[in-house]
C-alpha cells in the first residue's frame, strides 16, 4: 500500500462547524518522487521507493547520486520502500510525484516516526518506578532497589533498569486526517505523532 513521507511541524488547533476545538499536529507531507520500482520478476517482491526533500549534491554519496541521476531526480534527503500491488508499480513510475492529495478528511491513517531522544535515566523517568523515602537520612531518593534473585542468583534477563531513553522507531494507528491543504502540501491529523518538530514521518492508510 503506497503511503507518503513528511515531517513534523508542530501541533495546532482546528475548530470544526459546530465550534469544537480539535488539538492536531501539522505535517509538511510530499511531494515525494518515485526513485525506482522493484518487481517480483527481479527483486523478489513488489514495491516503490520514494524519497522527500531535497539536498545539495555536495552532500550526497557518489553511489547514492548517481542513483537519483538515473531516475532523473535531485538528491532526496529522507528515502522509504512501500510495498504496493502491480496496479501501483503501472500507476507511479520513477520520476513522477506523490502529493497530499492521496489523501482526504475523515480517511484513518497510520503515522511511523522516531521518538524524543530523552538521553540515559534512571528508573523513576523511565519506567515510572515510586521515589523511595525522603527524609531521615534516607540515601535511596530514585534507586532502583533490589534487582537481583537468591535463585537464580543472577540479574533475569527484561529487568526493568536505569538506560537509554527514547529515540526508538514508533507507530501510532487509526489517526484522523483533519484537513488536506493541496497548495501547502500540509496535512492536519487529530492528536499526536512521534518525534520532535522537524522530525521526518512515515504516513500510511490505515488497514
Amino acid at each position: 500500500m503506497i503511503g507518503i513521507l513528511g515531517k513534523k511541524v508542530g501541533m495546532s488547533r482546528l475548530f470544526t462547524d459546530e465550534g469544537k476545538a480539535i488539538g492536531v499536529t501539522m505535517i509538511k507531507a510530499g511531494p515525494c518522487y518515485v526513485i525506482q520500482q522493484k518487481t517480483i520478476s527481479k527483486d523478489g517482491y513488489n514495491s516503490l521507493q520514494i524519497g522527500f526533500e531535497e539536498k545539495r549534491e555536495k552532500l550526497t554519496p557518489s553511489p547514492q547520486l548517481g542513483h537519483f541521476k538515473k531516475a532523473k531526480l535531485p538528491p532526496l534527503r529522507f528515502v522509504r520502500e512501500f510495498r504496493v500491488e502491480e496496479e501501483g508499480l503501472k500507476k507511479f513510475i520513477p520520476g513522477s510525484q506523490i502529493k497530499v492529495d492521496l489523501f482526504k478528511p475523515g480517511e484513518k491513517v497510520d503515522i511511523t516516526g522516531t521518538t524524543i531522544g530523552k538521553g540515559f535515566q534512571g528508573v523513576v523517568k523511565r519506567w515510572g518506578f515510586k521515589s523511595g523515602p525522603a527524609t531521615h537520612g534516607s540515601m535511596s531518593h530514585r534507586a532502583p532497589g533490589s534487582i537481583g534473585h537468591t535463585d537464580p542468583a543472577r540479574v533475569l534477563k527484561g529487568t526493568k533498569m536505569s538506560g537509554h531513553m527514547g529515540a526508538r522507531k514508533k507507530t501510532v494507528s487509526h489517526l484522523e486526517v483533519v484537513r488536506v491543504d493541496t497548495e501547502k502540501s500540509l496535512l492536519a491529523v487529530k492528536g499526536a505523532v512521534p518525534g520532535a518538530k522537524g522530525g521526518y514521518l512515515i504516513i500510511k492508510k490505515s488497514k
